[in-house]
């Protein structure tokens, strides 16, 4: 089994920072793209940010410079770092992972969301 554990989710002023980390665990072989999503309150789920174990990246247009993500490959763990965040960032972050296990098994997992909310 594989888990995927989200922390760095709070309540920060319009111009502020925040940090985001997904650490993945369990019966892992190799992990190759993880990233971010979100979700605002009646609205479909976003890409954020991919960052493929090639190190290449993908941002949202509605992200970029001003996001950053990047990876700790030996802790199995992905960051985002947002900076100069605005109201409509506010969402439900969700980290994902494409996952190789152990046993051969290749599948994606999710975390569980961690809530962003950025007040004007």
């Amino acid at each position: 089994q594989v888990q995927l554990v989200e922390s760095g989710g709070g309540l920060v002023q319009a111009g502020g920072s925040l940090r985001l980390s997904c650490a993945a665990s369990g019966s892992i072989f190799s992990i190759s793209v993880m990233g971010w999503y979100r979700q605002a309150p009646g609205k479909q789920r976003e890409l954020v940010a991919t960052f493929t174990s090639g190190r290449s990246t993908n941002y949202a247009d509605s992200v970029k410079g001003r996001f950053t993500i990047s990876r700790d490959n030996a802790k199995n763990t992905v960051y985002l770092q947002m900076n100069s965040l605005k109201p409509e960032d506010t969402a439900v972050y969700y980290c994902k992972a494409s996952v190789l296990t152990i046993g051969g098994i290749g599948r994606q997992y999710w975390g569980q969301g961690t809530q962003v909310t950025v007040s004007a």
